[in-house]
């Protein structure tokens, strides 16, 4: 027994935000290293990586849904037709990201798409200002205003706009936007966008088996592994975020939304050998300075409340 008023308490607490840390850690290392799992499917076509992902995430996601007693949760959420109908709109929303974050993967665009996931945090605070109305603080200004001059500069560079990026950030964006309307166990929510996303999926894959273009059983067991294990590589890292949420706060958890397009940025450099420009750079710099703001800011004020 500790002889410290609250020494217990605080100990414990330490080490229940050690546990939320080394999962949050996990689940974004392992979302970034999913660069290289899909770029080792470079030669199975980036459409067929995704609904064959659909449908190993279903059934994967169903055996734990059945194992930690959430069918009662799952059945209850297939009866609200309103919570389907905004499901299937994010199921749609995350059918298009994860198909286009499989292309760039495997068409070394990892780097742009890196960039949409760091401009992800400042579309959601965009969303929040223009469709819930929530108040743009000064220091959430500045940030966007340097994440804006960031792209432009990089559009002009490039001649078009980072339409990649862009893509990425506004569909997780509207994605986890409506996530909210239709308040769902994460797991649970993710079975019933993926048996969604399988309605398609299935019919779709065994049309191009019929015709010999398929991925399963054409490349040897090695790719057929990978198609298979696709549902757990999806559904793990939610479980440990999940788990992290669950021992953190989240302001604190948020701060490691950056370890997984930090990671695509380095493979995208480092691995994949991607350009690095002094456009690319300044724009980086720019999006980095951003999210520092943002982090600040988010910080100061859990430290008030406390």
């Amino acid at each position: 027994m500790s002889l410290i008023p609250g020494e217990a308490g605080e100990s414990a607490a330490s080490r229940t935000a050690f546990v939320g840390a080394g999962f949050a850690v996990a689940a974004y290392l392992t979302w970034a290293l999913l660069a290289l799992y899909w770029k080792a499917l470079a030669h199975v076509p980036a459409l067929d990586v995704m609904l064959h992902r659909a449908i190993w995430s279903v059934l994967f996601i169903l055996v734990l849904i059945v194992v930690s007693g959430r069918l009662p949760m799952l059945v209850e959420a297939l009866r609200r037709p309103k919570s389907l109908m905004i499901l299937a709109a994010t199921a749609g929303l995350l059918a298009s990201n994860w198909y286009m974050f499989i292309w760039a993967m495997q068409s070394n665009y990892a780097l742009e798409a890196s960039l949409g996931y760091y401009i992800n945090p400042l579309v959601n605070v965009l969303l929040g200002v223009v469709i819930l109305r929530e108040p743009l603080s000064g220091f959430r200004r500045v940030a966007v205003a340097l994440a804006t001059i960031g792209v432009t500069l990089l559009s002009i560079s490039l001649g078009v706009p980072p339409y990649m990026a862009l893509f990425l950030a506004l569909t997780f964006g509207l994605y986890g936007l409506l996530r909210k309307m239709a308040p769902a166990d994460p797991l649970v929510g993710l079975a019933i966008e993926s048996g969604l996303m399988a309605l398609v999926a299935i019919p779709w894959l065994l049309l191009r088996e019929s015709e010999g273009f398929g991925g399963m059983g054409r490349f040897g067991l090695g790719t057929d592994a990978l198609l298979v294990a696709a549902g757990v590589v999806t559904a793990v890292p939610l479980i440990w975020f999940n788990a992290a949420a669950k021992r953190l706060q989240l302001s604190t958890l948020g701060l490691f939304q950056y370890i997984a397009p930090t990671g695509m940025f380095l493979i995208a450099v480092f691995i994949n050998g991607e350009p690095l420009t002094t456009v690319h750079i300044i724009t980086f710099v720019l999006i980095w300075a951003a999210l520092a703001l943002v982090a600040f800011e988010t910080l100061r004020n859990r430290a008030r409340v406390a």
